[in-house]
């Protein structure tokens, strides 16, 4: 596919509670897609930059131009924003920064498009990346609804251990359905159950719960596994870091299903490796 007929999944991870796996869905994702043989960007839409301390090789107070600076700034910054070197070969990333509460202030007062700019912002990306996965901060204000004008699906992580996982459902609901109004075909992918585990009833529960609210759930539930953490410390992936660890396969199935739905490339090798397991 050429550079001037691709045409990015711009997928927005997002859930205002925190704790929910949001980075770790993102990142985990945007490797697996990254193996399969797309070109992947990840953006840090948080202000807290998880995202970038995970996979970026510059610390997050040091880069010049982050994500605020792309709301907040001219066309011209998009350039300047990518970091075409990650940690995880085939992924860049646009920097998460703690000026995004004071780039989310100043899109209130000077912006015409307030909900917009990033949509606006990232046009150029769409033409040469085949993913976009966009980590949004644990919050409905103007940053997710950012992400969610900028989207064309959704994916919204639960935490299936926590009772109060779904805690504010229906605000996040609501949320999609007032963005829908400037982005009419944003597609909800379904809820995202991480650290799941199919002895503990709370998380039968909560999964049936999920799939009534949100309408459907992502054929992949993801366990709690020391990949996972050790992934984060060493700034990789679960493939990464043990790829015959339970998170790590579920992550690549997940990967998979969603290559396959939404039509994105998946490399020979990777069919064969899959074949094979």
């Amino acid at each position: 596919m050429s550079e001037e007929t691709k045409k990015a999944k711009v997928i927005a991870i997002v859930n205002h509670k925190g704790g929910c796996g949001k980075t770790t869905s993102t990142v985990n994702l945007a490797s697996e897609f990254a193996r399969q043989g797309n070109s992947v960007l990840v953006v840090d839409l948080d202000p807290q930059a998880n995202a970038t301390l995970h996979i970026g090789n510059t610390h997050p107070s040091k880069v010049p131009v982050s994500s605020a600076e792309l709301l907040t700034g001219d066309d011209s910054m998009l350039p300047l924003a990518v970091q075409e070197e990650t940690t995880i070969e085939g992924v860049s990333l646009i920097s998460g920064s703690l000026a995004l509460g004071k780039a989310e202030d100043e899109l209130k007062d000077l912006s015409p498009r307030p909900n917009e700019e990033l949509r606006s912002k990232l046009q150029p990306a769409i033409a040469v990346f085949d993913v976009i996965l966009i980590d949004c901060p644990p919050s409905l204000k103007l940053l997710a609804s950012n992400a969610l004008a900028a989207a064309t699906h959704v994916i919204v992580p639960i935490e299936a251990g926590d009772q109060y996982g779904l805690y504010g459902a229906e605000d996040l609901l609501k949320k999609v359905t007032q963005i829908r109004r400037i982005n009419p075909d944003l597609e909800m992918l379904g809820a995202l159950l991480i650290k799941y585990d199919d002895r503990q009833t709370i998380c039968k529960l909560l999964a049936g719960q999920a799939e009534k609210t949100f309408g459907k759930l992502l054929p992949e539930k993801i366990s709690q596994g020391t990949a996972v953490q050790k992934a984060a410390v060493l700034k990789t992936s679960t493939h990464g870091v043990d790829r015959s660890s339970k998170p790590a396969r579920q992550f690549r199935q997940l990967a998979a299903a969603l290559a396959k739905q939404l039509q994105l490339k998946v490399s020979d090798d990777v069919l064969a490796e899959e074949a094979a397991a």
